[in-house]
């Protein structure tokens, strides 16, 4: 591809950055990112997306029955809300329509470079700016880096024995083909997550039979949607308020529901088992007569210890004749089918993959090297030492460079909530190093020791810790043992530090002064620094 020679040039030897501000990622937090920035004044940015258009996950999930799992009124940005959603928890490509409304009505498509992949970004401490390198070879310098690469963007594939055999076709859930037909099928579905409670209800009418290969059962409640009658979103559009007060309404539900009981379980485990009562009632409401399946169905483990979700027509599903759950482990894939442990085979001709995604994985967040002041791949050091990052977005040792979906940045409510907050904070770092004359921004070491510790001492009482958590499976939890994808906060929280949290914090530098600098030792896995650089 031909990109403009003011975008992308060879590398050279001066200290000039290409752009002042590089954003990897076209999805809902690089878009969210560059309307902050431009909002504050910043106008130098470049966008650099791989894929051909904006939208990230909800561009590439198609699979059928794709929808948000919170209501859609939350599930958007708090300054561009969407009066025209068909539901309360809106179809996944009206996601993808809304973030292409968004990108366009801000005017952030002219930004965006497409089919353009960073495979590499190293901090050049003589010039105070990111060596960025292209897929196609060429480079890039950015004084500023964001990383908005999104967390569920590489499918994670099982192991398992002789899947390569299999001669039917194999579909990963985050490469669903447009043209696929299940009609009259044999279909096994791997996988009982939130993707599978939203597919398998879909599939289950239009497959021969449809064998449902379940590992950890997951918690599902009643689902409060509704289609949205055109007055209502005639009002939304003429009644100046309403909207927001019912995305308050939301948000508080949500908040309770998805994080005052996950964060503060041992203040309130009431709430906790509120929240296992009703998904208990609602898996029987839905199978009244099959007290076969309440056992296999309903989790071991506490709510809240992976991400619930919602359905009213789920559990229902295994009520049909061409259904069958299947709990005993899978021994291998034949050519033709599968082979469970019991030694029993089942005949199939498609295999569909609902295994989710890679998390907080080594080459997953980010998903390219990241080479900082200290010569050390992030990857490496995240994966070696522990997950951590100041406020979830920066990090000792890598200077200019805004992680937007980092240890402990997600919001368990919205990723939109995520994606305003790390935004704002990120713009304020490179506004006030503007202010300043600065040509580095980063946090201070004994900063971020401290945030971290506050991190680890919060974590004591949510439900990670506390609740059987061991047996969900689930991926909020690294190889460490540590939940790093959720932050144990609210929302509220987040925002007011976002806004206020002191520019003092970050340590400002010139480039002449920095001329002499020796960059410290990075964490020994503690969240301490052996070799503490004076603040």
């Amino acid at each position: 591809m031909n990109m403009p020679a003011f975008a992308i040039q060879n590398a050279r030897h001066n200290v000039a950055p290409d752009h002042e501000v590089v954003i990897i990622g076209a999805g809902i937090s690089g878009i969210g990112a560059a309307i902050q920035l431009r909002a504050d004044g910043i106008k130098d940015i470049l966008i650099l997306e791989r894929s051909e258009d904006v939208g990230g996950t909800w561009r590439d999930n198609r699979y059928p029955g794709i929808a948000v799992d919170i209501t859609s009124f939350t599930y958007s940005f708090s300054f561009e809300q969407n009066a025209n959603w068909s539901r309360v928890f809106a179809p996944g490509n009206e996601l993808y329509q809304y973030t292409r409304q968004v990108t366009s009505k801000y005017g952030i498509y002219p930004l965006i470079r497409f089919g353009i992949e960073v495979t590499r970004a190293r901090f050049d401490l003589a010039s105070h700016v990111w060596l960025i390198e292209l897929g196609d070879g060429r480079q890039l310098r950015a004084r500023h880096i964001v990383s908005a690469c999104g967390g569920l963007i590489s499918p994670k594939m099982p192991n398992l024995e002789g899947i390569e055999q299999f001669q039917g076709d194999v579909i990963h859930t985050a490469r669903w083909p447009d043209d696929l037909d299940l009609s009259d099928k044999r279909v096994a579905v791997i996988g009982t997550g939130a993707t599978a409670v939203q597919l398998i209800p879909e599939i289950a009418g239009k497959a021969r039979q449809l064998d449902v290969y379940q590992r950890t059962p997951i918690w599902v409640l009643k689902k409060p949607d509704h289609s949205l009658p055109g007055w209502l979103k005639t009002l939304f559009r003429t009644v100046p308020g309403l909207q927001r007060t019912l995305r308050g309404a939301t948000d508080t539900a949500s908040e309770t529901l998805m994080v005052l009981s996950a964060i503060y379980y041992r203040q309130a485990p009431w709430l906790v088992r509120m929240c296992e009562k009703a998904g208990i009632n609602n898996l029987r409401e839905q199978l009244p007569n099959r007290k076969d399946l309440w056992e296999k169905l309903t989790p071991k483990y506490g709510f809240g210890c992976k991400r619930p979700t919602f359905s009213n027509d789920y559990f229902r599903t295994f009520g049909r004749d061409n259904v069958e759950l299947v709990t005993t482990p899978i021994k291998r894939i034949t050519s033709r089918g599968i082979t469970t442990e019991d030694g029993r085979s089942r005949r199939i001709d498609t295999l569909i993959l609902a295994t989710g995604y890679k998390t907080f994985e080594k080459g997953n967040i980010p998903s390219f090297e990241v080479i900082g002041s200290n010569n050390i791949n992030l990857g490496d050091f995240w994966h070696d030492h522990r997950y951590q990052a100041y406020e979830g977005l920066t990090i000792p040792g890598y200077p200019n460079f805004y992680i937007m979906l980092g240890p402990y940045a997600l919001i368990g409510t919205s990723y939109f909530k995520m994606v305003e907050g790390n935004a704002i904070h990120l713009s304020r770092c490179i506004r006030e190093a503007n202010r300043r004359g600065a040509t580095q921004v980063e946090i201070r070491q004994s900063v971020h020791d401290n945030y971290f510790h506050n991190i680890q001492k919060r974590q004591q009482n949510t439900v990670f810790l506390n609740h059987n958590c061991t047996l969900s499976n689930s991926y909020y939890f690294d190889h460490h043992g540590d939940a790093p994808m959720l932050r144990p906060s609210t929302s509220l929280e987040m925002l007011w530090r976002a806004k206020h949290l002191p520019m003092d914090h970050y340590r400002f530098s010139e480039l002449d002064s920095h001329a002499s600098h020796t960059p410290g030792r990075q964490n020994n896995g503690s969240g301490t620094q052996a070799d503490k650089r004076t603040p």
